[in-house]
């Protein structure tokens, strides 16, 4: 019975040691900016420290291993700099909360208060020190440049440096100015080449619309004589009499017809396709609204074949002949041109 009292207590102590949070695995980050805040000593005396006093120490320490140390002082101009030194650091976590912090080898216990507070013991002296992220974002560089240069100089840690906010602030000005007048320019790049672009294109239908009007007027009156005499045949004919009542019922076609209207049309007008494809990049509806006009279909029964308003057929006629042309034009207008095309 005895055996099976102390085996139950050794398995509860077991348990009880598990479920206890493992502060040992606690990390902590030194690397930024610290300030410091308030001095305790051994004899009671104590000192505050303000945030950018007369000579407020600060410490930046980088990837938690050195640490750059020097004299902060804020003017209406910016921070003056004194320059201390540079240490290397070491950080031993021992649990609970304290660390051992050695300073080129120098061990002083360090507590941490909270993430953004702690506290150095040097020779019976405590230094509470704060985080201070926004010197390390904005100065945090500068700083480790200047005390690395000093400690280059032969009167090291003797000067003084003002990082001027005016300054960081032109600088900042003149970065956000230069990138926007850098989007400014290839704005104005990209706009320029789509103008080059659609100059090119205005010229070359001009040029293609040109070509079609002197083909056609060119035209000998035999070949016209022709053409009519084609058209009327094929106006005439069975397929296309039928094709006409399903649209004057308002027949929808299916895809497939489209393309033996298509083939119709180019038994008749053997260039017309090829020749509307090429005058602009049309839609499926815009190509098809020129296919039936073409046909001769009215533009009410056009509407009806495509399940269209007739208000969105008679806005296609005349968005095209606008950007075919360039310039605003009727319904009967774009109508008529798609009729004079008998290539």
């Amino acid at each position: 019975m005895m055996k099976k009292v102390l085996l139950l207590s050794m398995l509860s102590v077991l348990l009880l040691s598990c479920s206890k949070p493992n502060e040992d695995k606690r990390t902590f980050i030194l690397q930024g900016a610290w300030l410091l805040r308030h001095i305790s000593y051994p004899t009671g005396l104590e000192e505050d420290y303000s945030e950018f006093g007369n000579g407020t120490v600060c410490h930046i320490y980088d990837t938690d291993s050195v640490l750059y140390e020097c004299g902060l002082t804020k003017t209406p101009s910016g921070l003056v700099i004194t320059p201390h030194g540079k240490v290397q650091v070491t950080l031993i976590n021992k649990g609970g909360g304290e660390l051992l912090y050695l300073e080129n080898e120098d061990p002083h216990p360090l507590s941490i208060t909270t993430d953004s507070t702690i506290t150095i013991q040097r020779q019976g002296v405590l230094h509470s020190m704060v985080r201070a992220n926004d010197i390390y974002q904005e100065w945090g560089n500068e700083i480790r440049d200047i005390i690395i240069n000093e400690m280059q100089n032969e009167n090291a840690m003797s000067r003084r440096y003002v990082l001027s906010a005016k300054e960081r602030q032109q600088e900042k000005t003149i970065h956000w100015f230069a990138l926007f007048l850098a989007f400014l320019i290839l704005t104005a790049l990209v706009a320029l080449h789509f103008a080059i672009t659609n100059r090119k294109a205005k010229r070359q239908l001009q040029l293609q619309l040109r070509q079609i009007q002197e083909v056609q007027e060119n035209r000998p009156q035999v070949v016209r004589q022709a053409v009519m005499t084609v058209e009327n045949i094929f106006f005439a004919s069975d397929d296309y009499v039928a094709l006409q009542k399903r649209m004057a019922n308002g027949q929808r076609l299916k895809e497939e017809e489209y393309a033996n209207i298509e083939e119709l049309l180019k038994t008749v007008y053997p260039g017309f396709t090829s020749q509307l494809r090429s005058l602009y990049p049309m839609s499926e509806l815009e190509y098809l609204v020129c296919l039936l006009i073409k046909l001769r279909i009215a533009p009410k029964e056009i509407a009806s074949v495509l399940s269209r308003d007739i208000s969105t057929i008679s806005t296609v006629r005349s968005r095209l002949y606008k950007k075919v042309f360039g310039r605003k034009g009727s319904t009967k207008e774009w109508d008529d041109f798609i009729l004079s095309m008998d290539t």
